[in-house]
């Protein structure tokens, strides 16, 4: 029972129905109070409504019960973090890496983490206590003016606005470090009820070559007052208009740059990025831009290290996190292309994953999803070894002798992970699973069989055994008439087809309780197949002619299609021949 309510919570989960996960778990939690999973689930469903203390309290007890489940300070992590504790949630990462430094969930709650202490560690001072716009953040009725507005409540999806939301209300003078996202400007005019102009997709749109920057428009000239005194124009001292001169000059090489690069005249382009960089070093766009050339050239070595003079530049000018985001992106994109191994990929991941925590762009995260298979690939590819899998093999088999068929598992998923092509292994862990009476995995491993190699006896005397056993008898039917077609003097196959038949034939007879028929017709209409046969308006016509028109049902039969559709009918105990 606590199984099934965990099943449902999960189910829940996956729906986003956060409050049924949540009833559900604790019922599970009511009917095994020491399993730890199920306070790891319901900590993961407080977390997405929020309600970060219950997942605190969750994930503690999560932590208490199996202390040495990395997993579990995953959820610890996530909810000092949703409690805006970033040094707890720190050390909740590290103590779960510490466990299994390979978890890449950690790794990436880690990066958020550090992200949020270091962003709180480098929050300029206010002289003047808290910002008035910070403490906008701090009422009660954040979160539901936010849920309320349409354009906010999908920010709310995103996990680095949450953190935002979640910084300033630690601190509120942290706001500052954030009213240059335009997300965070439209949640301060809903908490304001003042209509902000929404972001348009040019302001959000990031893109992997240089663009040229936009030229500043003059604001518009208010009507001048009468002044008593007109006011005397302000000097200007040679530094100061030396300086302005170069950064225009940096400007005009910049927009040289863009255009020799859209010409891909890469050479051109580095000249003229390098040239602005050496007029104006308070600008890393220059180096942003160059990087971009390396990497469209080639140059993967010199595209990082741009990438990481931009980043420590940009700390230092506390440039647009978008920017910091921008070179991240860039290094990881230069780190894949040198990838030659599995391995060799963590610091490209680890790098998108830093990129994410400053800036949410949709085409990073794209990048980070295709760095993270790549990767995955690559350790099958790597771990690839069929000797290896017939040892694992073997040693499967002999538990599996020794009716131990939990180890026997074990040792057939790691053959298929040494070798995933291997129909054999399918079949024997899908024997495993039967015996466990584990049937809808047993049902997978067979069908896997069957796909890799359809001409494989076993594959189909495994699968229609699991079927039987779920009363499936029509299904099973089915499954070993396909055997017989590759191996029509098989056994077992013709064993099968001859208790589908005696248990089919015993539902037209009459021979199986009403309690049993019941069940079966009730198995049978959950079956698209059956679904459609009876609502196909010919086979509901068909039906009628049987009942109130028995001559007319003699044609039908004539009829191949429609005779193997009420054969179906009938394997399934939906329609009984007297």
């Amino acid at each position: 029972m606590a199984e099934e309510a965990k099943a449902k919570g999960n189910a829940a989960f996956s729906a986003g129905r956060f409050d049924d996960a949540v009833r559900h778990f604790s019922e599970a939690i009511a009917l095994a109070p020491t399993n730890h999973v199920l306070y790891s689930n319901r900590s993961a469903a407080y977390a997405s409504l929020h309600r970060y203390a219950e997942a605190l309290a969750d994930a503690e007890k999560t932590v208490e019960l199996k202390p040495d489940w990395a997993k579990g300070y995953s959820r610890l992590g996530a909810a000092h973090l949703g409690l805006g504790d970033a040094d707890a949630a720190v050390a909740a990462y590290e103590k779960g890496l510490a466990l299994d430094p390979n978890n890449d969930a950690l790794k990436s709650g880690l990066a958020d983490a550090r992200a949020a202490a270091a962003r709180a560690a480098r929050a300029p001072p206010s002289p003047s206590g808290a910002s008035p716009f910070g403490k906008i953040f701090q009422g009660p009725e954040l979160w539901t003016k936010l849920t309320a507005d349409p354009t906010t409540r999908g920010y709310l999806q995103q996990p680095d606005f949450v953190q935002m939301l979640k910084d300033i209300q630690k601190n509120p003078q942290n706001i500052n470090l954030y009213l240059s996202d335009q997300r965070m400007m439209q949640a301060l005019g809903v908490l304001l009820n003042v209509k902000m102009r929404a972001p348009t997709d040019e302001m959000e749109r990031e893109r992997d070559f240089p663009q040229p920057e936009p030229t500043a428009k003059a604001p518009e000239a208010e009507p001048a007052k009468e002044p008593e005194q007109a006011p005397e124009p302000m000097e200007v001292t040679g530094e100061e208009k030396e300086a302005r001169e170069r950064k225009a000059e940096a400007q005009k090489e910049k927009e040289a740059g863009n255009a020799a690069y859209k010409k891909k005249d890469f050479e051109s382009a580095i000249q003229h990025y390098t040239k602005a960089m050496e007029l104006d070093d308070g600008d890393i766009s220059y180096l942003t831009n160059r990087a971009a050339v390396y990497l469209e050239m080639g140059k993967h070595e010199e595209c990082i290290k741009d990438c990481d003079k931009a980043v420590e530049r940009g700390r230092e000018l506390h440039s647009d996190f978008k920017m910091i985001a921008r070179a991240l992106t860039r290094k990881g994109t230069a780190l894949v292309k040198l990838a030659k191994c599995s391995k060799d990929y963590d610091l490209a991941i680890e790098t998108f994953q830093k990129a994410l925590t400053e800036h949410r762009n949709p085409d990073t995260l794209k990048r980070l999803n295709d760095a993270e298979r790549a990767k995955k690939e690559l350790e099958q590819q790597e771990y690839f070894d069929p000797k290896i899998a017939d040892e694992e093999r073997e040693k499967g088999n002999e538990f599996f002798k020794q009716q131990k068929y939990p180890e026997a598992i074990k040792h057939y998923t790691e053959a298929l992970k040494r070798n995933p092509k291997d129909p054999r292994v399918y079949s024997n862990r899908a024997a495993c699973y039967t015996k466990l009476g584990a049937l809808p995995e047993g049902l997978k491993d067979a069908e896997k069989c069957i796909e890799l190699d359809p001409t494989f006896s076993k594959g189909y005397t495994r699968k229609g055994a699991i079927q039987f056993f779920m009363k499936e008898y029509d299904k099973a039917l089915e499954t070993y008439q396909e055997g017989l077609k590759h191996d029509p003097n098989n056994q077992e196959l013709l064993d099968g087809v001859r208790r589908c038949v005696e248990q089919i034939n015993k539902a037209n007879r009459g021979e199986i309780s009403p309690e049993e028929l019941k069940e079966r017709q009730e198995k049978a209409m959950h079956d698209p197949e059956i679904q459609n046969i009876l609502s196909d308006p010919i086979m509901r016509q068909v039906l009628i002619d049987f009942q109130e028109n028995p001559r007319a049902a003699q044609d039908h039969l004539k009829n191949p299609q429609v005779m193997h559709k009420i054969q179906k009918l009938i394997s399934a105990g939906i329609v009984q021949m007297r």
